[in-house]
């Protein structure tokens, strides 16, 4: 069975066509460059609305049978930034070692990244992560959390995920 990956680019002026999609392709670039198993991808962009979020990750996690989704964009304290109350509202279970470790991350480089409200949880067999929306701060984030990501998805039931090596080093518990 192939494995299925979603990547949400949450942003209104995205989905608009007022700016381009540069940090839902910045994803879906480091996943390709990343991942050896052969993936297929589900892919949108969706303005900052929470009931809109909210039906996209159930969507993405209840019928299409994804075991990774990926959001980019909508973790800020702006007012339109709802991401992270999405992703609450459809996991059965938070993951909040992920969000501290992205903050974490974020501080090496920029003060502000505590205002990053960065989540993860898990929704059925799916993995949820918020990542933030600029390009360069996906790919420091999701290089911080990825090493434990396929893991996660064997504990939860979810499709196996492996990795070129040299491009992106996992962790799985030897047995």
């Amino acid at each position: 069975m192939i494995a299925k990956i979603g990547v949400l680019n949450i942003s209104d002026r995205a989905s608009a066509g007022i700016y381009s999609d540069e940090p839902g392709q910045a994803c879906v670039a480091l996943l390709r460059a990343w991942l050896s198993t052969p993936f297929e991808l589900d892919y949108k962009i969706i303005p900052d609305e929470r009931p809109v979020i909210e039906a996209e990750l159930r969507r993405l996690a209840d019928e299409a049978g994804c075991a990774l989704v990926v959001t980019t964009g909508g973790t800020g304290p702006a007012p339109r930034d709802v991401t992270p109350e999405a992703t609450v509202a459809v996991c059965e279970k938070l993951l909040p070692g992920f969000g501290e470790l992205m903050r974490a991350t974020s501080l090496r480089y920029v003060p502000t990244a505590i205002l990053s409200r960065q989540t993860a949880g898990i929704r059925g067999r799916t993995l949820i992560v918020n990542l933030p929306g600029r390009p360069k701060a996906i790919r420091e984030n999701l290089e911080a959390v990825f090493p434990a990501i396929p893991y996660c998805l064997d504990l939860i039931g979810a499709a196996r995920l492996e990795t070129h090596e040299a491009a992106m080093k996992i962790f799985r518990p030897k047995p």
